[in-house]
């Protein structure tokens, strides 16, 4: 499976590629809607990026308690039942007057149920694709991300002046609900990946069985804490140039959507390894020319340079399922995938505090400091170790 054609000619593909894209377009239109009500209404840094990025919080708590789930619950039914609750959680937010905590109450709430959605979304890519066909499906996923947030945003910015915040979020979600329809109409009906009832025990069994191998634990550190780092830069955007943050977000998700077409179409296998270290690097070292306060222009550069960087995730994602035994790549995809959201609203958080005592423009260039430092501590532990990968992804986690 080489072409987009050969991917879209899968069973079953297009499908989820709608959904997931209608999806990602109602959180990108919720999260520009949120962002600009909360900042209008305390003209806090710290909250906006908050509500932006501050349901991650919640996902740690799913992928400690609900991530068997992903494995042990029918595709079609679980990606549909999620999509759903975002549209009444997100129709909910759109209440004139609903106080900033009640905001952040549902908020958390749809957090904790995101921490699935990962896992059942990319546990159903790998039983979709061949194994070969994985990262170019990964990546067109990603693409779909990037695309759908250049929109997203662009439509959000678009929506909050023309109609206010509120109206923004009840098309949002409008969206969501027909991210479900589309998840119910064209999802086949399968069963789960794994027998047993979902529960706390059996989460927390495989959790500790996909973190003890040294390899693996590696992957997930590099997957999670740069780039969340680097989020926490993202999460500035509305203080640092409020009359323009769409477009930085566009901006930001464009660079994305390119790595993303360079690293999953046209760049060999062979050259992907040497590129992943380079591409982590490029994630953060951008955002340091923030210490200087960029104007628009340069911001602009910088963001959109920085942002091809994320194609490094595809290469370690595919090292993950490589390390992973088929029975639990459900939820080892769902730990990655609730472990950057994660991370992300952290990075968020301790980008707003800073930016709170600070200034936002020096927040960012802190944060992608720091970023660049863990970004070199991890790199000896993601040196290839091809002659382990084998034994790990083969042996059974029960």
């Amino acid at each position: 499976m080489r072409t987009y054609g050969d991917l879209f000619r899968a069973p079953e593909f297009t499908p989820l590629f709608a959904a997931s894209a209608v999806q990602t377009m109602a959180s990108t239109v919720s999260g520009l809607a949120l962002g600009t009500l909360v900042y209008a209404a305390t003209r806090s840094p710290l909250l906006s990026a908050l509500s932006m990025f501050g349901a991650s919080f919640a996902q740690v708590i799913g992928a400690t308690a609900l991530m068997s789930a992903a494995d042990r619950l029918p595709p079609r039914a679980a990606l549909t039942a999620l999509a759903a609750a975002f549209g009444v959680g997100t129709a909910v937010m759109a209440i004139p007057g609903l106080p900033v905590w009640a905001l952040f109450a549902v908020l958390f709430g749809l957090g904790l149920i995101a921490s699935l959605g990962g896992g059942v979304r990319f546990g159903l890519l790998n039983e979709i694709l061949p194994r070969q066909g994985y990262l170019l499906g990964r990546s067109v996923l990603n693409m779909s991300v990037g695309i759908t947030q250049i929109v997203g945003f662009a439509l959000g910015g678009l929506l909050v002046n023309a109609l206010s915040p509120q109206g923004t979020l009840l098309a949002a979600a409008i969206l969501d609900l027909a991210a479900a329809l589309i998840a119910y109409m064209g999802l086949a009906r399968r069963p789960a990946r794994a027998s047993g009832r979902p529960s706390v025990a059996a989460t927390w069994r495989n959790n500790v069985r996909l973190w003890s191998s040294a390899p693996r634990r590696y992957v997930y550190l590099a997957l999670w804490v740069p780039n969340g780092l680097i989020v926490g830069c993202e999460a500035l955007f509305v203080p640092y140039a409020p009359e323009h943050a769409g477009l930085l977000f566009a901006l930001a998700a464009f660079g994305m959507l390119t790595g993303d077409v360079l690293i999953g179409r046209f760049v060999p296998a062979r050259w992907r390894e040497r590129l992943a270290a380079p591409l982590r690097l490029l994630l953060a070292v951008p955002y340091l020319i923030f210490i200087l306060r960029p104007g628009l222009p340069l911001a602009a550069v910088a963001i959109t340079l920085a942002s091809i960087g994320y194609a490094a995730s595809l290469l370690l994602q595919e090292r993950l399922v490589a390390l992973t035994p088929a029975d639990v790549r459900g939820q080892a995809l769902g730990l990655h995938s609730s472990g950057m959201m994660t991370m992300q609203g952290v990075g968020a958080a301790l980008a707003g505090a800073l930016a709170q005592y600070t200034s936002p423009s020096l927040a960012m260039s802190a944060m992608a400091a720091a970023s660049v430092l863990v970004t070199v501590c991890l790199a000896p532990g993601l040196r290839p170790d091809r002659s382990g990968e084998e034994e790990i992804a083969t042996s059974a986690v029960r």
